[in-house]
């Protein structure tokens, strides 16, 4: 013990001794991010976050017996579709967020639906409406991608089809009382969707540098 407290002495002394030049001081600016670009990209962050939280709440509210908050829990879902398309109608304009919030809010719809299938046990619509909900991904894909040259289209559908498996592997493990994979597959959907969402959200600001140089 008496060793290792000489040695730490030994090294602060040292460093006390070294020119202030040779210790990395960090610099808010030379690190190149502005206050407007970190608001922008933790808001949107917060927002994909929510829509993997209020989508396994409404996946809860929707496969337990006596839950009376569904309607309240898809009400609260369908709002944050609209706060994410919001969120891009300063950059992109009012059409735009429209837009993007009228395919999310398909997203949501067509989920809802695949719930109630899986739960009544009828396998051909589910797989129905699977097919419809891939078709959909790829459209917020193709939106996404053809308003901003620094989002690759293949990019885009790869995080979205990811992120529809783990809201699919959330729905099997809750229907099959699958608790612990069940909190795998929530766990794994956060760390997914923030992934995308700063995928996005870079995306964004080197498409227009401007509007965040402050």
């Amino acid at each position: 013990m008496k060793k290792i407290l000489a040695f730490l002495l030994l090294l602060v002394f040292i460093l006390n001794m070294l020119p202030d030049s040779t210790i990395v001081k960090a610099d808010t600016d030379e690190v190149g991010i502005s206050q407007s670009e970190v608001n922008f990209k933790n808001d949107f962050r917060r927002l994909w976050i929510d829509h993997v939280l209020w989508t396994s709440n409404y996946i809860t509210s929707a496969t337990t017996a006596g839950a009376e908050d569904q309607e309240q829990v898809l009400s609260r879902l369908l709002k944050n579709q609209e706060d994410i398309g919001n969120a891009v109608k300063p950059i992109y304009g009012d059409d735009a967020g429209e837009q993007l919030t009228t395919l999310l809010k398909e997203h949501i719809v067509i989920a809802g639906k695949i719930v109630e299938a899986a739960k009544s046990g009828d396998d051909d619509l589910v797989n129905q409406l699977d097919k419809e909900w891939y078709n959909n991904a790829d459209d917020i894909a193709a939106f996404l991608s053809e308003a901003n040259p620094h989002l690759k289209n293949e990019d885009l559908q790869k995080l979205l089809y990811m992120h529809l498996e783990l809201v699919t592997d959330d729905l099997v493990a809750s229907l099959e009382k699958e608790w612990d994979d069940r909190i795998v597959a929530i766990d794994e959907g956060l760390s997914h969707i923030i992934l995308m969402a700063d995928t996005i959200s870079k995306g964004v600001v080197n498409q227009f540098p401007e509007k965040f140089d402050q």
